[in-house]
Order: structure tokens, then sequence, then C-alpha cells
């Protein structure tokens, strides 16, 4: 018989709060590649179907080693890092031909190694019909075509329309230019 003081001898039940951390946690690792992606799954999985704490603190173990110090110093870099590559990209574009939005129009510019294109661009790495740059209701989109060796926009892929503006270095194969205005 129990002493209405006394606790179960059982372990207590995991919160939803401690389950997100430890889901936190696994993501992060994953994302900074301390984790495989099978490993990151395998304890995904584990943490999902984990009924105590203990539980969730072996998955997450191995990932929460990193202190203050640590955190700030990747921090600093991870800055540094992305400085380095405004600061490339906006040396680039000043050496990169401008390319003018044109005028509007009911039909959108075609770019491409094809002689029916309004912009033709005689490079090996250009696609017959590789992209086209259109205005809608105020907003300059470019949309590849489907083109071998990708549309390019300050240096992230096409896939589908992106929204673009003056400024921006576009690149159709291995030619690039910064979008300007008349």
């Amino acid at each position: 018989m129990t002493t209405p003081f006394e606790f179960p001898t059982h372990s207590a039940r995991l919160s939803d709060a401690e389950r997100d951390r430890a889901l936190v946690i696994l993501r992060e690792g994953a994302a900074q590649g301390r984790l495989s992606h099978d490993t990151f799954l395998f304890r995904m999985e584990k943490a999902l179907a984990a009924r105590r704490p203990d539980e969730l603190a072996l998955l997450t173990a191995d990932l929460e080693s990193e202190g203050r110090w640590s955190r700030r110093v990747f921090g600093a870099v991870e800055r540094v890092s992305a400085f380095t590559a405004r600061l490339g990209r906006a040396w680039t574009s000043e050496r990169l031909p401008k390319l003018l939005l044109p005028e509007p129009g009911p039909h959108p510019l075609r770019i491409g190694r094809d002689p029916v294109n309004g912009l033709r661009l005689s490079h090996e790495t250009v696609s017959r019909l590789h992209a086209e740059l259109m205005l809608h209701r105020d907003v300059w989109l470019l949309r590849d075509l489907g083109s071998t060796n990708g549309t390019t926009v300050n240096g992230r892929r096409v896939t589908g329309t992106v929204v673009v503006r003056a400024g921006d270095i576009v690149g159709f194969g291995q030619m690039s230019f910064t979008l300007s205005h008349r």
C-alpha cells in the first residue's frame, strides 16, 4: 500500500514540448552535416516512437555537446561566409554585361540560341529555346524553358518561374548578365 506522498516507480511520460525539442535538435544536426540522411531518418522515427525522456536523450546526446562558445564561433563563420558570398556577387556584377529589361509587350522575350528568339545568345551552353522574360502585373518573371545547362538568378538555379528585378545577376548556361532598366 502506498501513501499519498510516494511517487510511482515508472518513468515520467514524455511531453510534446520535449519531443518537439528533440526533433529540432535532430533537424539542426542534419542541416549542419553532423548526421547522415539515413541516421537522421532513423533517429526521427525513434524520436516519434519514444515514450520516455531518457529515450530522447540517447537520440540527441551527441548533438547537444555544442557549447556557448562553439555556437558563437559557428555563427560568426556563417555570417562571414554570407558576407563573402555577397561581396563576390557585388564584385562580379559590375564586371558583367548588362541585360536591359525589354519594353512591355504582349509576348514574353524568348532567350536562346535559335534565331527566332528575341534575344539570341550564340554560346554552346545556351539551349535553342533557353528561357523567357516577361512583365506580369508590374513584376518581371524569368522562366526556364527546360534548358540543358540551366538558368540561374543570383547564383541559384531556376526551376519554373521566378521574380527578377534590376540588379539581379541572371545566367543562361555559362553566360551571365546583370539585369538593368533602360
